[in-house]
């Protein structure tokens, strides 16, 4: 298999980000830009492949009890991501490439942080966010670790970035519920956008879930109890039909993938209006044919035709509905966790 590398400068890339923000569909600068995007984050599956052969790795000196996935960021996210921070440059862009490992509970996961700060990398770790013990106004809830990549053996890749997310099962799962639902109200919660009382009614089920795991609340909800907390999470949980909206999202999966029992690369293609996802199974050397395809299902995307599309790497179809449960209106965990509520 080949690996792609960057064909541009920096210049040209954040050039091709400026021009892509304006989301003039239909131009030939347009397809100019989106063919560098799509050549810069292409760029990111070496990193992530060695990345994740080192997290399986500590993983399975950790806890058997896991699962791991990875994931080039869809266009529309990187796009909605550059018009929604001040002086982003895509070129810059730290979660182009992304790992997530979930666990069953914090203590593992304070294991795995723990483990990362120490390993002798020769990547460098130039970000870091606790966002369970300072979790997001919205709720969300995960621990980030962005690391440069640098390998001597190979340094057509230095300097790209790389996001490594760790969490939990259950901030999975209120992860994937606002995803979800983020789906059928045609808003990105999960990036703070949306019906307030949605986004309020996350943020309190975030503080009351912290009393499962014993971690903190967020600020604003501080100085109430606990007990409170749940109450209003039950009164909402009723007046927003929240439970018997998530159930109504019932998904048809809809495989157009090859003859092949396993993949190693999937192409998960959810079209919320018509509830059916498709998916699309790939071989380890059948990467290049992957890419190929994710660029030509996002070209398809339009304000008329809703869908959404990413290319993830997984060890298998159950894995892959475990690590993207939203992809397939999956809130069953959500749920579960709600009822303790």
């Amino acid at each position: 298999m080949t690996w792609t590398s960057s064909k541009y400068s920096k210049n040209q890339i954040d050039k091709a980000g400026e021009y892509l923000k304006k989301g003039l569909f239909i131009s030939p600068d347009y397809e100019e830009s989106l063919e560098i995007l799509n050549n810069f984050r292409t760029c990111h599956g070496y990193p992530i492949n060695t990345f994740n052969a080192t997290l399986r790795g500590k993983l399975n000196e950790l806890n058997k009890e896991y699962f791991v996935s990875q994931r080039l960021k869809r266009i529309p996210s990187i796009i909605s991501k550059l018009n929604r921070i001040s002086g982003m440059r895509l070129s810059r862009m730290q979660d182009l490439g992304g790992l997530r490992a979930v666990l069953k509970n914090i203590t593992e996961v304070n294991k795995l942080v723990k483990i990362y700060r120490h390993l002798p990398f020769t990547h460098q770790l130039i970000n870091e966010k606790d966002y369970i013990n300072n979790p997001k106004e919205s709720g969300y809830k995960s621990h980030h670790l962005v690391y440069k990549y640098c390998n001597p053996r190979n340094p057509a890749y230095d300097g790209l970035s790389l996001e490594l997310q760790i969490r939990t099962k259950l901030q999975h799962s209120w992860a994937t519920a606002v995803e979800t639902m983020g789906t059928f109200l045609d808003y990105s919660l999960k990036s703070s956008e949306g019906p307030s009382e949605w986004l309020e009614y996350f943020s309190l089920v975030s503080s009351a879930f912290s009393a499962i795991e014993k971690t903190p609340v967020i600020e604003k909800h501080s100085k109430i109890k606990i007990d409170t907390l749940q109450k209003e999470v039950r009164k909402e949980t009723q007046r927003l039909n929240v439970i018997q909206k998530l159930n109504s999202y019932k998904i048809a999966i809809n495989s157009i993938s090859s003859e092949a029992k396993k993949g190693k690369y999937y192409l998960v293609i959810l079209r919320p209006s018509e509830n059916i996802v498709s998916i699309k199974r790939y071989s380890q050397s059948e990467l290049d044919i992957a890419n190929d395809d994710y660029i030509k299902e996002e070209r398809m995307i339009t304000p008329e035709n809703l869908r959404q599309v990413v290319l993830v790497s997984s060890s298998s179809l159950s894995t892959l509905k475990k690590a993207y449960p939203n992809y397939f209106l999956d809130t069953n965990e959500f749920i579960k966790y709600l009822r303790k509520v």
